[in-house]
């Protein structure tokens, strides 16, 4: 904290994505003087490496601390379904998606997605359908979102206009960025027990993704697996199923499925375009 033999004029930080910002760089004004001080930034780039260093300017020049490197987090925002429902988005790697389950009961263009909440009817369905858990929106669709099975996910109209349903090699493209599917699962679950069932086995959510199980409707209608397992549905056809993906509540590892019939009902996540 010395001033070099003549007064400090002008104090603060630099920044740049440069390994040495100096103050024709990005930069804070922090008063005169010696001793310290505090600076905050702004103005940064969602997950990019910055570099920071202290600088003081006194009548012979400006000189500067050590810089420390830093990385800012995944970025945020939110995107509007056509129900007026708004999500939080994150970046993870190259990719945008949403932060919850999809909730939306219109397709894009305006029309109703038929709500299904007979049993029988739901297993014979070769059309679009959704429902809520246990056909209950209040206890389970507001936080969970809902079931859709894949005949709405193959209209491509689900999600808001300049998002989609993720392909099955989408969907990779995210698992193999966290670190490949024995340790992603982790990384992408919401932490604590509030929403999944104890133990939530290796949750982080470091990722930002925020998964949570809203479980399935299954075979016989009946619903299953709410707070245990969360299953989301691909665009991706696998012959007379489609593949979707799947994370639990006892482990960190993320399961790639190709077996599930196209009527069973499965949470949605959009991405992008």
């Amino acid at each position: 904290s010395s001033d070099g033999g003549s007064t400090v004029t002008v104090r603060g930080v630099c920044w740049s994505t440069g390994t040495t910002p100096t103050i024709t760089d990005s930069k804070t004004t922090d008063g005169t003087g010696t001793g310290s001080f505090t600076s905050a930034i702004t103005g940064l780039t969602a997950n990019t490496a910055y570099y920071v260093r202290a600088y003081a300017t006194n009548n012979t020049g400006t000189g500067y601390g050590s810089a420390i490197q830093f990385t800012t987090l995944q970025g945020t925002g939110t995107v509007t379904d056509i129900d007026g429902n708004v999500y939080n988005t994150v970046t993870i790697g190259t990719q945008i998606w949403m932060v919850e389950n999809l909730k939306v009961t219109k397709y894009n263009n305006g029309t109703a997605i038929p709500l299904i909440t007979d049993g029988a009817a739901w297993t014979s369905l070769t059309t679009p359908g959704y429902c809520w858990y246990n056909n209950d929106y209040t206890t389970y669709g507001s936080v969970y979102g809902a079931l859709y099975n894949w005949h709405t996910v193959n209209t491509g109209n689900l999600c808001p206009i300049g998002w989609h349903v993720p392909t099955d090699a989408e969907w990779t493209t995210l698992t193999d960025y966290l670190g490949g599917l024995s340790i992603a699962g982790g990384k992408l679950k919401e932490t604590g027990t509030s929403h999944w069932a104890i133990p939530n086995t290796g949750a982080t959510n470091e990722s930002g993704f925020t998964a949570l199980p809203g479980g399935w409707r299954g075979y016989d209608g009946s619903f299953h697996d709410i707070t245990y397992t969360g299953y989301w549905w691909s665009s991706t056809q696998n012959g007379s199923s489609a593949w979707e993906r799947e994370l639990y509540q006892g482990n960190a590892t993320v399961s790639r499925n190709g077996s599930n019939s196209k009527f069973v009902g499965f949470s949605v996540r959009c991405k992008k375009d």
